[in-house]
């Protein structure tokens, strides 16, 4: 019995710290008493310590891309109401969420409507993938060309564009809601011509393309740029009014209606011309 808690202290000490191994150093005093419960070998003994300290990295991994990714807030596909947005094939979703357009460097494309999902949708693929150990980096379609501008202003645009290849996936966020300078609708031109065929893009726009114009402010620049991005690219529709003011209203319906039973009690109870004169 020492000679076993004398073991037990040994793996919670530091051999374990030394090598690194801290699920180990965890789980290895309870993994044992319940191998010696249960007649274990010492090979399916082992083969527990390494498949606790193999879960515990994938965990930590997992945590490490998601901060990495930098999504303002984590979705997940299994909170996304398919049913409100009835314009989008839930199975070819899925299917994107298995991380082949990826691997195939081809883009995903969201298009509509403020408040209709899409920036949850794109959120939950973009999480499915951190999950899945594939390098994601969200960011705002404005904020992006702000570093952009920045980065010429430093004369770094191509080692800032360089930087940004080592995402598998780019997720940018409200193309559309505010027009570019021209200077900047350039420097995203180069940001998508470099990301073409060499990763994927995901970009979620309230606009359709016929009016990109309106926020790139050159015809040739865009038409250019939607050869690229649509190239080899799945198009998700989001035909739907926004999820946000249906629930605004919803949760105002409530509070509005019984005010509006008291207006026509009100107007009930009040004596008409004929009464106040009889």
């Amino acid at each position: 019995m020492m000679r076993e808690t004398g073991v037990e202290a040994a793996l919670q000490g530091s051999y374990l710290k030394q090598l690194k191994l801290p699920a180990i150093a965890k789980v290895a005093a309870q993994l044992a008493r319940e191998a010696r419960q249960a007649g274990q070998s010492h090979e399916e003994f082992l083969l527990a310590l390494l498949e606790a300290e193999i879960g515990q990295r994938e965990v930590s991994r997992q945590k490490l891309r998601l901060a990495q990714a930098r999504f303002p807030i984590l979705k997940t596909l299994e909170s996304f109401q398919f049913e409100a947005v009835p314009s989008l094939n839930k199975a070819t979703v899925l299917e994107l969420a298995r991380g082949g357009y990826i691997a195939e460097r081809q883009n995903v494309i969201l298009v509509g409507g403020t408040g209709a999902g899409k920036t949850h949708l794109v959120t939950a693929l973009g999480v499915a993938h951190c999950q899945q150990g594939r390098r994601v980096r969200f960011i705002g379609a404005s904020e992006l060309a702000n570093r952009l501008l920045e980065a010429h202003a430093a004369h770094r645009v191509t080692p800032v564009l360089a930087s940004w290849q080592k995402f598998e996936l780019v997720i940018i966020d409200e193309l559309g809601f505010v027009p570019f300078s021209a200077t900047g609708a350039e420097l995203l031109f180069e940001f998508f011509s470099a990301a073409y065929e060499r990763q994927a893009l995901a970009v979620t726009t309230n606009l359709p393309f016929a009016d990109w114009t309106s926020v790139f402010g050159n015809d040739r620049l865009t038409a250019a740029l939607l050869d690229r991005l649509t190239h080899r690219c799945h198009i998700l529709e989001f035909r739907t009014e926004s999820f946000r003011l249906r629930q605004s209203l919803h949760q105002q319906t409530p509070r509005i209606a019984p005010a509006e039973s008291i207006r026509r009690s009100s107007s009930a109870a009040a004596p008409t011309a004929a009464d106040a004169g009889n």
